[in-house]
């Protein structure tokens, strides 16, 4: 059983289906991943060892008595701790809620086990999802399994999440974004990491970070796992007002492997010419090979996302403040420092920055909009930089230098600002051996096509396929 941790999830739930495997031998061999690895690694809260395997040996009476319970059938997943589980603790990485026991499931957790998938435990993350490094000083920081010495970060704040799929102790997870916090990790430890579009996804359950820009979403090993899993978690739930009613469709069907005549904008000022060479010199391969398979690539520029920094601030410090203000009042002293801090500036906002940061958003919104009227997709590189040290605060990027926590955030948040759909994945390593990532952004509820292409890409690459030294 040793290389089925590597297969994909379409792989094992195709595996498992037709009897290859058993769903107890699959979860087995993960958990003795788990135990193997993740002393160092350090990406799980909670493992729920018994509970899993109990699971399995109901997913495998199921399949002798013909019954299967959906596409996921016996397929383990790990879960960021802040997706609220029926009878398991829910820290959201904190101390506050160390004992924190949920009676009920967050919906799309209902929405995967209904599925058939079985929830090897909760993964790490930076503090109450208020950190682009994924640092823990409860749990313990999540190591980078592409960094054989353990010395970079994993990306946060699904710094966990990144780490076990890159190291293959869940085949997939999920986690949050509300600035990059899918997206970044997925870029530093060379993962798929699915942004859906504002409203794709329910929120029920799932512990905030800023209600108007939090989104949840599948973290993969490549586009077709995460097209199988978005479509299991995805739609309508009356538990959470911002959710949509439109249709699901089936991602899966999307992916044909065909790009041809599909326009892609290539976003260069600002998220190329802000990058490391390493970086922009991946991403332009990525386009050149595009423009292979017969889409069409041209150069855009987005210039209100100058504005993005400070009037994302203004939202997410006021959004996070509000959530956390008895907690700040009571217990400020049991939160880590740097999620302290933030959550202090959070008082200095006022209610006309607020305003005028929400219709910066609506105009940033709108030239996104706009962008997309006349291309299908648009390209740019996930993070400017590969994974930072652990406790490196500055970066420098060309001539410029600045802090690494900006750095991180600065390409992914926009698209949290407007909502838009957007997938990371890998396309290159740097000269030191460390996985680059890129995004392709979306029309919104158009992650068909976002899938698609980035399917498309890696039916023509290996990116996706490569193990970390770790592993």
């Amino acid at each position: 059983m040793g290389d089925v941790v590597w297969s994909s999830v379409v792989d094992l739930a195709r595996m498992i289906a037709t009897k290859e495997v058993s769903p107890v031998d699959v979860t087995r061999a993960f958990l003795e991943r788990v135990a193997a690895l993740d002393g160092t690694l350090k990406s799980f809260i909670t493992v729920s060892g018994e509970s899993a395997l109990d699971a399995a040996r109901a997913a495998e009476a199921d399949l002798v008595a013909g019954r299967v319970q959906g596409p996921l059938h016996g397929v383990p997943l790990g879960l960021k701790d802040l997706f609220n589980t029926a009878g398991v603790r829910t820290t959201g990485g904190s101390k506050i809620l160390a004992d924190s026991v949920p009676a009920e499931d967050a919906t799309v957790v209902r929405r995967l086990r209904a599925a058939g998938a079985i929830v090897l435990g909760k993964l790490n993350m930076h503090e109450f999802a208020y950190g682009p490094e994924g640092l823990n000083e409860h749990y313990g920081h999540a190591r980078n399994p592409w960094d054989a010495r353990q010395a970079r970060v994993a990306g946060g704040s699904s710094s966990g999440s990144g780490a076990a799929v890159a190291a293959a102790l869940v085949p997939f997870a999920l986690g949050s974004d509300t600035g990059g916090s899918i997206r970044i990790p997925a870029a530093l430890c060379g993962i798929t990491g699915m942004k859906p579009t504002y409203g794709r996804t329910s929120r029920a359950g799932v512990l905030p970070l800023a209600w108007s820009m939090d989104h949840v979403g599948p973290m993969t090993r490549s586009a077709a796992d995460s097209a199988l899993v978005l479509r299991a978690m995805a739609g309508y739930d009356p538990a959470d007002p911002t959710t949509s009613v439109l249709p699901v469709p089936d991602y899966t069907a999307a992916l044909t492997g065909d790009v041809k005549g599909l326009r892609i904008g290539l976003l260069r000022p600002f998220f190329m010419d802000g990058s490391a060479p390493d970086v922009t010199a991946a991403v332009e391969s990525a386009a050149r090979a595009l423009e292979g398979l017969g889409a069409i690539v041209d150069d855009v520029r987005l210039d209100s996302v100058r504005h993005v920094a400070a009037a994302s601030f203004a939202i997410v410090a006021s959004e996070a403040l509000a959530y956390h203000a008895e907690w700040m009042r009571t217990r400020s002293a049991d939160y880590q420092p740097d999620v302290r801090e933030r959550l202090k500036m959070g008082a200095f906002v006022t209610g006309v920055q607020y305003v005028r940061a929400q219709q910066v958003r609506a105009r940033v919104r709108a030239e996104v909009d706009e962008a997309l009227a006349r291309r299908d997709v648009l390209l740019a590189p996930t993070t400017p930089l590969p994974a930072p040290v652990l406790g490196q605060t500055e970066t420098r990027i060309g001539d410029a230098r600045t802090d690494v926590r900006s750095a991180l955030i600065r390409l992914t948040r926009p698209f949290n600002f407007s909502g838009h759909p957007a997938c990371s994945l890998p396309c290159g390593v740097s000269g030191e051996g460390l996985p680059i990532g890129m995004q392709f952004v979306g029309r919104p509820f158009d992650e068909a096509t976002v899938l698609r292409v980035a399917d498309a890409y890696q039916r023509l690459t290996d990116w996706h396929r490569r193990r970390p030294p770790l592993a």
